[in-house]
């Protein structure tokens, strides 16, 4: 690879015309993915910026930023990780590997490395795969060989699929969970600004599009009646977009048909949707079937939303014990518990749910009827209405662990350990 990369800039510098079938290549167009560029040189700054005017990285956002691998070192101690980092090096092979050294300590998980250098040797090449670099591009680059680096990434044979699967589901109906899902999905699209769709499941009843405050003319029904045409130009036209990063697959919400699926209903779908987009959040429905059960189970994460009653209990601890036998080699389910705190109910405790479940809540959110009542009637997110108020922190730490952005913390102190505490002080 690296051999081919510098006869290529060879051939560039003695201008001379690439070889016809370089030429002629076919280069997959890159999914909708977020990149960014650390670069050393002018040069190198304007292949990148030209590579991010290509027609095969016309889904992608390009950010590009001067001073090397030392700038995204210091950019990521304090921001989450893109899903491609283009790194110049300018420097020699030692410095190059000791960059990369400090770069792995602040990137998240999952994000992928291409690196532009100008030593010209084998031995490096090895360090980087051995670090887990993607690519490694002998300086001077042009627009093509950075077009092809970072669309390589996604279409090669065993390339992994680009798209994360989340899936929200209520333990019992009326708990809010279509609410955490959207408001999930909202902080990923905002917050880590990671390109993510929300699929609203509940064909009937959905409410996705009142709270993005959308009324889309297709969405998922036309997918799923439509089993023949599905593929990813398809489910691009049958998206509305809600913001910059975050697209809308919305449900009818009309009765004028019933909606009774197999089992694999939603399979095609899900798989034309991982392919160009990183982030999937599913709304499902409160109910048990053969597709949701398939649903939940093939998700990459699932969080399920509980309110604090028996009902909410039983149930949610019959689902995690469920998910955790049918999925042996995943990360458990997780749960968090919503509309906490009503007056004069009388509630289980976040204590009694841990001890029943053997896990912490993810999260304790309380009930606040004045907050989600307006957002919801206006159409808004809670971070639309008030991007400083815990509750939408609280949404924002659940997008980074769903996400894989942070680590979650199953021990005695969740996310909200002091309003843990101070709930259990009250119920105690």
């Amino acid at each position: 690879m690296i051999q081919h990369a510098y006869q290529l800039a060879v051939a560039d510098d003695a201008g001379l015309a690439a070889p016809p079938a370089v030429a002629e290549e076919h280069i997959a167009p890159c999914p909708r993915v977020s990149i960014q560029a650390f670069c050393d040189t002018v040069e190198t700054a304007a292949a990148v910026q030209s590579a991010g005017e290509d027609r095969r990285l016309g889904k992608t956002h390009v950010k590009i930023q001067m001073g090397g691998i030392t700038a995204a070192v210091e950019a990521y101690r304090t921001a989450p990780t893109p899903n491609v980092i283009v790194i110049e090096a300018d420097n020699r092979a030692d410095e190059i590997l000791n960059g990369l050294d400090q770069l792995a300590e602040v990137c998240d998980a999952g994000t992928r490395v291409i690196v532009v250098g100008k030593v010209n040797d084998v031995t490096l090449y090895r360090e980087l795969t051995r670090r887990g670099v993607s690519e490694y591009l002998i300086a001077p680059v042009g627009t093509i060989d950075i077009v092809r680096a970072v669309c390589g990434l996604y279409s090669a044979p065993d390339a992994k699929p680009v798209g994360r699967i989340i899936a929200v589901v209520g333990a019992k109906g009326g708990v809010g969970a279509s609410t955490v899902a959207h408001n999930i999905a909202w902080a990923i699209g905002g917050d880590l600004a990671l390109d993510s769709v929300v699929t609203d499941l509940d064909l009937a009843f959905g409410t996705a599009g009142l709270d993005y405050n959308q009324d889309p003319p297709q969405g998922i029904a036309d997918a799923v009646f439509s089993p023949d045409r599905i593929d990813t130009a398809f489910m691009d036209r049958l998206l509305s977009k809600c913001t910059d990063h975050l697209s809308l697959l919305a449900a009818p919400a009309t009765l004028d048909r019933v909606y009774d699926f197999g089992a694999e209903a939603f399979d095609a779908i899900l798989d034309a949707l991982r392919t160009s987009i990183p982030c999937v959040v599913l709304d499902v429905p409160h109910q048990w079937s053969g597709w949701t059960r398939r649903l939940l189970v093939s998700a990459d994460d699932i969080l399920i939303v509980a309110g604090p009653d028996l009902a909410n209990l039983r149930n949610a601890k019959n689902m995690v014990d469920l998910l955790r036998a049918s999925r042996p080699n995943d990360r458990p389910p997780f749960y968090c518990l919503n509309q906490v705190g009503v007056p004069k109910r009388p509630e289980i405790t976040p204590a009694d749910f841990a001890k029943a479940l053997e896990d912490q809540p993810l999260a304790v959110i309380p009930f606040d009827p004045q907050l989600f009542g307006t957002a919801a009637n206006n159409g808004q997110m809670i971070a639309e209405m008030s991007a400083s108020h815990k509750t939408a922190d609280m949404f924002r730490q659940l997008a980074q662990i769903l996400t894989g952005r942070a680590e979650a913390k199953r021990t005695r102190g969740s996310l909200l350990s002091p309003l843990l505490a101070k709930l259990m002080k009250r119920s105690g």
